[in-house]
């Protein structure tokens, strides 16, 4: 068990707070306006993680904050100071933590695919006249993003950006994930798997020390921009200039930033999945 001194946790609790400020400021701004933004909202929209949970600091598991007292729920206090209370926590999420271990090493055992060049995007808007993102206009006339789909396939190991194909996507997909089968198809090059890092942490949280969530949720953010960039819609009026993955350069373009996704999100799926295996331990 370690112990910090009010000085050192409070000042790591108020670096984090201003870290993660500055991404939950703003989308907390636009939403008092009404305003929306297709990139910059998604991780507070798509995951379950609100702002609110994101900048509160946690130290993780077997740190006494030293003169802390009533710190939080998921705390008790003891003499010397305010602990998180791992064991009740544990009762409650031991199989969710097995579950999330299971998954980062699974993953982390395959060899990275970066053959798919984003076109699960270009899966979502296939043949339909409904799209996602109906505010912002395509690139492509919508039988020219047909015609790429038809032209390049789609090799989307995903389940939750293949349960967003259209129905006339699905088939033409080489794989047909599902949950059961996630922990079997999930591989390290694929940016959605390496974007649900930050799902894993915060899932994990606050169990895990809220600096992992932070990178987790920065490394997300940054593989969104590249997601919508590669996309068929048109963010350039939003400083995302496209990246053409129905071109040879785009796509190598594409594949040289999933590459560095991959390099990026390893040492991130290490230390989760080792703060797993230490937690199950016990």
């Amino acid at each position: 068990m370690e112990a910090w001194e009010p000085e050192v946790w409070r000042a790591r609790a108020a670096a984090h707070r201003e870290r993660v400020e500055q991404w939950t400021g703003p989308y907390l701004r636009r939403r008092e306006r009404g305003e929306a933004h297709p990139v910059e909202d998604f991780l507070f929209t798509y995951y379950s993680c609100r702002p609110g949970r994101l900048v509160q600091w946690h130290p993780g598991a077997g740190v006494v904050l030293l003169g802390a007292r009533g710190y939080g729920r998921d705390y008790r206090d003891t003499a010397d100071g305010a602990v998180l209370d791992t064991s009740a926590l544990l009762e409650r999420r031991r199989a969710s933590v097995a579950w999330i271990g299971r998954l980062l090493a699974a993953t982390a055992s395959r060899p990275a695919h970066l053959g798919c060049f984003g076109l699960h995007e270009w899966a979502m808007v296939y043949r339909t006249p409904h799209v996602r993102h109906e505010a912002w206009p395509l690139r492509l006339p919508p039988d020219a993003v047909a015609a790429v789909v038809d032209e390049r396939g789609v090799r989307c190991s995903h389940f939750d950006a293949f349960r967003f194909f259209t129905d006339a996507a699905r088939p033409l997909n080489v794989l047909q994930p599902s949950r059961d089968t996630q922990h079997d198809l999930e591989q390290p090059g694929c940016l959605h798997a390496n974007m649900d890092l930050y799902k894993w942490a915060y899932k994990l949280s606050p169990l895990i020390p809220s600096d992992l969530v932070a990178d987790c949720f920065a490394l997300a953010r940054d593989i969104r921009a590249v997601d919508m960039r590669a996309s068929p819609y048109d963010l350039a009026a939003l400083g995302y200039p496209p990246i053409r993955i129905e071109t040879p350069s785009g796509r190598a373009e594409y594949a040289a930033e999933q590459r560095a996704f991959t390099d990026r999100a390893t040492p991130l799926r290490a230390r989760l999945y080792t703060a797993c295996e230490a937690l199950l331990r016990g």
